[in-house]
């Protein structure tokens, strides 16, 4: 995939930052948005510093879905592809009432937020991504408003519909726009040391050997592969050039620092530049 056309390299490098929907939406709750938080987020997004571009997850509203039709896999001939497709268009339709309220948040904060849905830029081959168009992205930004992405039911030359996350959103545009930093904001403050569910220290240092030893929880929901997704997707980041973190969304101001630069706690992947 090439770079974006005409993309000027002396601008200041964007930030991409992903609302994961763990903070954005109760997960444990039917389609339910955790309104306070969203609005402070969206307020953070605005103010001076460099370009950003926003994407989120679907939370409540899309993973539950995603799993009862099995959207994050190989079709089931058994179940019949109306089954399938139908259950595709009800998630993508739950997804964009998730996504009509994070771009009212940001209109109410005084962004100047324009929606890209990936389900008409994308598509997906047998459930990874195979093309991106990223040249609306550009010009969003070169005209000073904020693009706006989320984790869609995308098309698939193998499967018909999946699932393309905001994660791998974030990998994509911030390697071909050539992202200063990736900002993965969630309900916890970075990725714990213990992995089986309990606390302790935050990991300030995510490597590949961190990432091998996580393993997902029993009875995990999350089609995106949950933080080992997330983790993976931040060592690709770094690969490309770009630090990406991993901080909490429930602390005031953080994301506002992250944006512009500042240290701010969580578990962060450092650029690897040549």
């Amino acid at each position: 995939m090439e770079d974006a056309p005409g993309r000027d390299m002396s601008a200041e490098p964007p930030v991409v930052v992903k609302l994961g929907g763990s903070v954005i939406t109760r997960k444990q709750s039917a389609a339910r948005i955790r309104q306070k938080v969203l609005a402070r987020l969206a307020s953070e997004m605005v103010g001076p510093g460099p370009p950003r571009i926003l994407l989120h997850g679907a939370g409540s509203f899309g993973h539950p879905g995603a799993v009862r039709w099995k959207l994050a896999q190989p079709p089931d001939e058994s179940e019949g592809a109306r089954a399938r497709l139908r259950g595709a268009s009800i998630v993508a339709a739950e997804v964009r009432r998730l996504h009509a309220s994070v771009l009212a948040a940001l209109v109410h904060a005084g962004a100047v937020p324009f929606s890209l849905p990936p389900a008409a830029l994308a598509t997906n081959r047998a459930g990874a991504l195979e093309k991106l168009e990223i040249a609306p992205f550009q010009t969003v930004l070169d005209r000073g408003g904020l693009p706006v992405a989320f984790g869609d039911v995308v098309p698939d030359s193998r499967w018909g519909f999946s699932i393309l996350s905001a994660d791998t959103l974030a990998v994509e545009l911030g390697r071909r726009l050539g992202a200063g930093r990736v900002v993965f904001v969630s309900d916890v403050p970075g990725v714990f040391e213990r992995f089986d569910g309990g606390r302790g220290r935050i990991v300030e240092s995510v490597t590949p050997s961190l990432v091998e030893g996580i393993r997902p929880p029993p009875g995990n929901q999350d089609v995106t592969r949950g933080i080992r997704g997330k983790l993976e997707a931040m060592l690709a980041i770094a690969d490309a050039g770009a630090d990406a973190g991993l901080i909490s969304g429930l602390t005031d101001g953080a994301l506002a620092r992250a944006i512009r630069g500042e240290a701010v706690y969580g578990s962060w992947s450092r650029a690897r530049r040549s």
